[in-house]
């Protein structure tokens, strides 16, 4: 007969009380997303302390179920509460994440993405029993939009002011005018952007979601700039060959079922002194120094979104969300590029330069 094991009380309460916390935090994630829709952190954005009553007036809400959503905000300190008024205020930091759609650190939008997750757990429990992929397009809407949404404010912050500088001579080049080519654009964000800052050069985003590449077009439409950018369906090793003095990765190769293909066309299509432009999330080599709130997150998407899609395009090379920087370079490596630089980095991405 097996020993019961010695249970470690201070251990035990350590560990339910974290995870009570996390699954406080998935419930205060659903008390956001009905505050950002509602108008409820826009109501309160810049107005100081006020009452429940007026807050609920403010965002044309019924009272008793705002003063409830108070109260939820409050405990979990997105909110602050004043006893001796009996008001409670939104400050000026918690708006840059709560009501500011344009801050860099705004995240209502981001909990589109864990709902998609709930909503496609069949999907999952059968993958995870049969080894089958979920193409990108297979899940819930919510993860395209939330997605989209959640990556557009940190590229708008990053991309033209810090990321394209650190690359050597790729500005000039962007404003000579060049060829550029975005691959997985999604819903075009990170395209326009680029497209708004060099008027000179032109523009192509390739994906194989359908509805997203949609968007990506109103979203063109919408900033004016439908002259210079334009987007295909196509797989990232499949694009047309346009001399590209720019091919960029924006989060998106290690969801792909064969990133050194990928890698392969890049290096076909690249125009000679051209660069790619690689942009992955944050990881350190070894599983062992990844063990962080940060990789949790990534690793947890990784489980049902990327390595899902990178099986469903037939998984030659599963990386995940955490592939780390010796892993991607060694992709690039097999497709014949001889530079991979990181230029820079921040707490969620690395940006890599890599040229033939």
């Amino acid at each position: 007969m097996l020993d019961t094991p010695k249970i470690d009380q201070a251990r035990l309460e350590a560990f339910a009380t974290r995870a009570i916390g996390d699954l406080t935090a998935g419930y205060t994630g659903v008390m956001v997303s009905l505050g950002s829709k509602l108008g409820l952190y826009q109501a309160m954005a810049g107005a100081g302390p006020l009452s429940a009553k007026e807050i609920a007036t403010r965002a044309d809400c019924a009272e008793r179920y705002v003063a409830e959503w108070l109260n939820a905000q409050a405990a979990g300190g997105y909110i602050a509460y004043h006893g001796l008024s009996d008001t409670y205020e939104l400050l000026p930091e918690q708006a840059m994440v709560l009501a500011d759609e344009d801050s860099p650190v705004y995240v209502p939008h981001a909990w589109n993405v864990p709902a998609s997750m709930w909503f496609d757990e069949p999907k999952t429990l059968d993958a995870f029993r049969t080894g089958n992929g979920i193409a990108w397009g297979e899940h819930d809407h919510r993860l395209s939009c939330g997605s989209a949404a959640f990556f557009r404010n940190g590229y708008r912050a990053a991309l033209v002011p810090q990321w394209l500088p650190a690359l050597d001579g790729v500005v000039e080049q962007l404003e000579a005018g060049i060829s550029v080519a975005d691959v997985g654009c999604g819903y075009g964000h990170s395209t326009l952007l680029m497209a708004e800052a060099f008027p000179n050069s032109r523009f192509h985003g390739f994906d194989t979601h359908a509805a997203s590449l949609d968007e990506a077009r109103r979203n063109a439409a919408a900033a004016g700039v439908s002259d210079r950018v334009d987007y295909a369906m196509t797989r990232a090793d499949d694009y047309p060959d346009g001399g590209y003095g720019l091919i960029c990765f924006f989060d998106i190769l290690h969801d792909l079922g064969d990133p050194v293909a990928a890698a392969l066309q890049a290096a076909k299509t690249l125009a000679p002194g051209g660069t790619v432009l690689l942009v992955e999330p944050f990881a350190h080599d070894h599983i062992k120094d990844n063990l962080s709130p940060v990789a949790q997150l990534y690793y947890s998407a990784s489980t049902m979104i990327c390595c899902a899609h990178a099986i469903s395009e037939g998984g030659n090379m599963v990386l995940g969300a955490q592939a780390g920087q010796a892993r991607l370079a060694d992709v690039f490596r097999k497709a014949g590029f001889t530079h991979f630089r990181r230029a820079a980095e921040t707490p969620f991405n690395f940006i890599f330069e890599v040229r033939r």
